[in-house]
C-alpha cells in the first residue's frame, strides 16, 4: 500500500526544521510520496529546493490569494520560470479567499487568472484554494481553466451540489483531515459521492490534524493515514483498495512515475 500527501507545506518551519524525521515517520505509515506546495515567492523557492533533495518529493509553485496584492509582472515572470523546474508538478496553490480578504477581491481575481494562464502555457495542472468564493472561482475557471491539464480543489469543504459542479467540469477534489471532524457532516456526505478516480488525499500540514490526533497541534504527512482509514470506512472499501485507487488518481493528475 502506498499513499501520496498531495498537498503539504513541508517548507514551513514547524516541519522543515526536522524534515528527515518527519519523512521517516511518514514512510512508516505508508505515506511515501509528497507534494510540497508554495504560497509566495520565498516559499516557492524553498519548495523547489526541498523537493530536489528527496526521492518521491515534488513541488508545486504558486501565489496564495492572501498574497495576491503583492503580485507584479515580475512576480509572474519569476513564477513561470520556476514552474519549469524538473520536479515541479503543478501550479498552485492559487485561487480566491473571501473569508479573510487579506488581498482585495480584484487583486485576487487578477492573480488567479494570471496563474491559470501560466499553468496552461506550461501544461501544468492547477491546485485551487477556494474559500467562501465558489461562484467567483468557477467563473474564472470557466474562462481560463477548461483547457488546463487538470484542476483540483484542495482542502475541499463545500457542499454536494458544489462538488457535482466541479466533477461535471472533470476536475478533482481533495480532502484533508477535516473530513474526520465531528462537525463535518456536510463534508462527509460530499465525500461519499466522489468517485475514487477523482479523489485525492492531503494533510495541508502543518495545519488541521485529523481525528483522533487533533490534539497534536502540528499536523504532518504521517497522520494522513487516519484520514485514509476514515474515508475508506466511509466509502465501505478495503483500506488497501482505497489507497491504491486514490494513489492512482494522484499519480495520473500530477503525472508522477
Amino acid at each position: 500500500m502506498e499513499l501520496i500527501d498531495t498537498h503539504c507545506h513541508l517548507t514551513f518551519e514547524q516541519l522543515s526544521d526536522d524534515i528527515e524525521a518527519v519523512l521517516a515517520r511518514s514512510v512508516l505509515e505508508d505515506v511515501t510520496g509528497w507534494i510540497t506546495v508554495g504560497t509566495d515567492p520565498q516559499q516557492n523557492l524553498k519548495a523547489v529546493e526541498l523537493a530536489g533533495k528527496f526521492e518521491n518529493m515534488y513541488a508545486a509553485v504558486g501565489i496564495h490569494p492572501h498574497e495576491a496584492k503583492d503580485v507584479t509582472a515580475e512576480t509572474l515572470t519569476e513564477l513561470k520560470e520556476l514552474a519549469q523546474g524538473e520536479k515541479v508538478v503543478a501550479l498552485g496553490e492559487t485561487g480566491l479567499d473571501f473569508h479573510y480578504n487579506f488581498s482585495s477581491k480584484s487583486d485576487q481575481k487578477r492573480a488567479f487568472a494570471a496563474q491559470l494562464k501560466i499553468a496552461k502555457e506550461l501544461n501544468l495542472p492547477a491546485i485551487i484554494h477556494c474559500r467562501e468564493a465558489f461562484d467567483e472561482t468557477m467563473e474564472i475557471l470557466d474562462q481560463y481553466g477548461r483547457d488546463l491539464r487538470g484542476v483540483v480543489f484542495h482542502c475541499f469543504s463545500g457542499s454536494a451540489e458544489q462538488a457535482k459542479i466541479i466533477l461535471d467540469y472533470g476536475f478533482y477534489i481533495s480532502f484533508t483531515g477535516v473530513v474526520t471532524f465531528k462537525n463535518a457532516d456536510i463534508i462527509r456526505n460530499t465525500a461519499k459521492l466522489i468517485p475514487t478516480d477523482k479523489l485525492m488525499l492531503e494533510t495541508d500540514c502543518p495545519y488541521m490534524s485529523p481525528e483522533p490526533m487533533r490534539k497534536q497541534k502540528i499536523n504532518e504527512p504521517a497522520l494522513m493515514i487516519h484520514t485514509a482509514r476514515y474515508l475508506a470506512e466511509l466509502k465501505q472499501m478495503d483500506l488497501t483498495d482505497f489507497a491504491n485507487a486514490v494513489t492512482a488518481a494522484s499519480k495520473s493528475f500530477f503525472d508522477l512515475p
